[in-house]
């Protein structure tokens, strides 16, 4: 399904609606069309775009046309330069991936759900037409084991409505514990057939994230990819009970983030991305890799020249 509509090797504009401060100059300048043209020359077939609620959403709760005339255009560009987009709500009222951002209440909120299937509804309503080329990704990394209830039956009921809308735009559902693998079992069967598993991989930690001024048991931690206990049969291991889940279901796997973080030596990182690419072209998961630029871990950051030409060879 991912890979017959052109969904298979991307890359991540992280930065640009979404983990930023919103200002006029970021909107527009952030990511431009030398991007999406340089991305396309580079080989990648999609960009995943993530969207924080607030550049859609209005304060009042009504939807932002200004907004939504952003993504009309990201997608133009899309569309000028043969590539597909997954659209992916990065934050929501009430709920964010990161405990910094202050979001709370979601998955005990019917207001707030509300809020989250309104955003979706006007997703689906604007873009749902364009199913042959964008996708759907419900919510950006679910954080506690305790949130799962309640995320299956939001995310369930959120499809329902927009399938009112647009009946084959592919949806790609996470699980808990920041989107992990190991967790993709304890999803429900899919809601239909155009659902995709979805998943993003760090693994391990202490080699991906080492130095993460976020992370204080890391920031100050530093290791070689050969001491990390990492190599092509781990993450095999790792991701073996995801993609038995998937193959049960008769499902497909798609890994929407992946990455090393810009505090490793570039040399070093191409180790871990090879060796995690192996099992990914072995079992057929459609990827898209964090991310383009800046954001600790840019691809087409100056760090990268060395070693970028390798990298693309990988993915």
């Amino acid at each position: 399904m991912l890979k017959e509509l052109g969904f298979q090797k991307g890359v991540n504009l992280g930065g640009w609606f979404s983990q930023c401060d919103y200002s006029e100059d970021r909107l527009n300048n952030f990511i431009t069309e030398a991007d999406f043209e340089k991305i396309a020359a580079l080989g990648f077939d999609h960009v995943r775009i993530p969207i924080d609620y607030n550049v859609i959403q209005n304060a009042d709760h009504t939807m932002n046309e200004s907004g939504l005339k952003r993504i009309d255009a990201a997608l133009a560009l899309c569309d000028k330069y043969c590539l597909r987009a997954v659209l992916d709500l990065h934050k929501t009222p009430g709920y964010s991936f990161d405990a910094g951002e202050k979001e709370a209440g979601f998955f005990e909120s019917e207001s707030y759900q509300e809020r989250f299937y309104d955003i979706w509804e006007t997703l689906a309503e604007w873009f749902g037409g364009m199913s042959d080329r964008v996708a759907f990704e419900l919510l950006n990394e679910v954080t506690e084991a305790c949130f799962l209830p309640a995320w299956k039956r939001i995310s369930r009921e959120c499809v329902r409505r927009i399938r009112c809308f647009t009946p084959d735009t592919i949806i790609l559902l996470g699980s808990y514990n920041w989107n992990s693998a190991r967790t993709v079992p304890e999803l429900d069967s899919p809601y239909d057939d155009k659902m995709v598993y979805n998943f993003h991989f760090y693994e391990p930690h202490a080699f991906t994230h080492q130095g993460a001024y976020w992370m204080p048991e890391l920031q100050d931690k530093r290791c070689a990819y050969a001491d990390c206990g990492a190599s092509e049969a781990w993450f095999e291991d790792f991701l073996a009970p995801a993609i038995k889940k998937a193959e049960e279901e008769h499902c497909e796997l798609y890994c929407g983030e992946f990455g090393v973080i810009d505090v490793v030596p570039p040399e070093e990182a191409v180790k871990w991305f090879r060796d995690l690419h192996k099992v990914f072209a072995r079992h057929g998961i459609a990827h898209a890799m964090w991310s383009w630029k800046q954001m600790d871990f840019g691809l087409i950051d100056e760090r990268m020249d060395g070693v970028r030409d390798e990298l693309l060879t990988l993915l």
